[in-house]
């Protein structure tokens, strides 16, 4: 038997990007069969639905009451959910994995870190970072930046993406030795044709099991184009 979660996905509550709600997405996942999701919403600085006049605390709070929404839905469900969020710096997109409501509110400079400082700073903190989609073209982004040595994993198949950004994602990843990872980026539920992301042998448990087989790599990718 398999277990399957899903890696990078949008609440309509905190993307602005997104159409379909925490509680859609909870029940889109369920009856697709998946035993989890981790909730990575646009962090503060991206393109978040949390307005920037807020305090520190309020922000954090909104931040995350898409993942509280979602957790509680899928504990009536069955399905399991995690907390992470998308980070951006001039387009490109880190996922990070693995650190909680309680170190954000911990931690107000956060946004004021250049983005190398960022990825060192939540990396010794305990976080797993993945590069999003790491060749994606559009208008908004200048330039496509490569992090090798600052990043845990690369997202080699995203749902959304075009098949030569991921072939590519894929090329950088083995050139560097670098652990692959999948997600659907998943912002519409229902609408989402494909659907990509890992596959175990057992169940995750919580949080801290979600990090260690990202960790471990006790994965694999899947993706339903295939």
């Amino acid at each position: 038997m398999s277990y399957r979660y899903e890696t990078h996905m949008h609440t309509a509550e905190g993307s602005r990007c997104a159409r379909a709600t925490a509680e859609e997405q909870v029940r889109y996942y369920k009856d697709m069969g998946f035993d989890g999701i981790c909730v990575t919403d646009h962090f503060l600085g991206g393109n978040t639905t949390v307005p920037p006049e807020l305090t520190w605390k309020r922000k954090i709070e909104m931040f995350c009451a898409p993942y509280e929404k979602a957790a509680e839905a899928g504990e009536k469900l069955g399905l399991k959910v995690f907390f992470g969020w998308e980070y951006a710096d001039k387009g490109t997109d880190f996922l990070t994995y693995g650190l909680d409501k309680e170190w954000l509110l911990r931690n107000e400079g956060l946004l004021l870190m250049s983005i190398t400082n960022y990825l060192d700073f939540v990396r010794r903190e305990g976080a797993f970072v993945a590069h999003a989609h790491p060749f994606r073209e559009d208008f908004y982004i200048p330039c496509i930046q490569l992090m090798p040595r600052q990043v845990d994993a690369v997202e080699i198949v995203n749902a959304n993406r075009k098949d030569f950004e991921n072939y590519r994602a894929a090329e950088y990843a083995r050139n560097y030795g670098l652990p692959a990872l999948a997600g659907s980026d998943n912002h519409t539920a229902e609408k989402q044709k494909r659907l990509c992301g890992i596959e175990t042998d057992a169940p995750i448990q919580d949080a801290s099991d979600f990090l260690r087989v990202l960790r471990s790599g006790e994965y694999r990718i899947f993706d339903t184009k295939e």
